[in-house]
């Protein structure tokens, strides 16, 4: 049986299925604020405890958005958020990691969620500009200060999350990692040998690259052979995916995105999806 659970930072228990949010908001804030905020709400009433967001969602609209869904926020609830990426334009991503701009993101993030501590604050990325020490040392104050409560690192190996934890204590790691892709195995297997979240960003693989299809039709053929087990239900190769994630180690917490209702509810029943050994030993096989 799959740990449902896990504890980020050792006191913040969290249901390990988490919600992206970053489809919920455009490149700037939409017009259509009731679709999104129906879907955040309903990720809450089907049992999500971790949401995942950042400054640089539609430029902070992401953020006041999730608030003006959620707020006051259920006990239990954590909403993590990420500083360090700027966004000079539609589609462009650069990182921006001098101390005093994260700093100053996360006044803001405070503002936006109307939050007075930010449960998680995750270095969205590490600043090649910036000296890493610098970077590392401002998330250290922002946390000894009582502006954040646990600081959290993305798209980093196994050294620098080591340099980091030399001047704050690192409570999780956000990765790109899914069955068809996992360059950073090595990570999460550091991870789960120090008890750091484990959380992949897009852990649904596009599956648009021809290299995807035997990925694609193994979650095919799993999901296939669970349906037959399974008497008017149909499992998806996105749920197989998922499954897959929660049965790979304690540690990962997957937040799958969408801006669909029935979207995020098929990936919210994916928590009920159970791989047998056979079947999983197969999907880790892809690599």
């Amino acid at each position: 049986m799959t740990d449902s659970t896990f504890t980020i930072g050792g006191e913040l228990p969290v249901r390990r299925l988490g919600f992206g949010a970053m489809r919920l908001t455009g490149w700037r804030a939409d017009a259509d604020r009731a679709g999104p905020i129906s879907v955040a709400r309903r990720a809450v009433e089907l049992g999500v405890t971790f949401i995942d967001t950042a400054d640089s969602y539609g430029l902070g609209a992401n953020e006041e958005l999730l608030a003006e869904a959620l707020h006051p926020y259920p006990e239990g609830l954590v909403i993590a958020t990420k500083a360090g990426q700027s966004r000079p334009g539609r589609g462009r991503w650069v990182p921006l990691g001098r101390p005093e701009y994260l700093v100053q993101q996360a006044e803001l993030s405070l503002r936006r969620l109307r939050v007075d501590r930010i449960d998680l604050f995750q270095l969205h990325r590490v600043d090649p500009k910036v000296a890493e020490d610098e970077q590392f040392d401002a998330l250290a104050q922002l946390r000894k200060d009582g502006t954040v409560r646990h600081v959290g690192l993305s798209e980093v190996g196994v050294e620098q999350i080591e340099r980091a934890r030399r001047f704050v204590d690192v409570a999780s790691v956000q990765n790109l990692y899914n069955v068809g892709d996992r360059r950073h195995e090595e990570v999460l297997e550091y991870c789960e040998g120090e008890g750091i979240a484990f959380v992949p960003w897009l852990p649904i693989a596009n599956g648009t690259a021809e290299s995807d299809a035997d990925v694609n039709a193994e979650l095919a053929a799993v999901a296939d052979e669970i349906s037959l087990g399974v008497k008017g239900k149909r499992v998806t190769p996105a749920q197989v995916a998922l499954a897959w994630l929660l049965a790979r180690s304690p540690v990962v917490l997957p937040i799958p995105g969408t801006s669909s209702r029935a979207h995020l509810e098929e990936n919210v029943a994916a928590a009920g999806v159970r791989l047998s050994p056979e079947q999983f030993a197969r999907l880790s096989a892809l690599r």
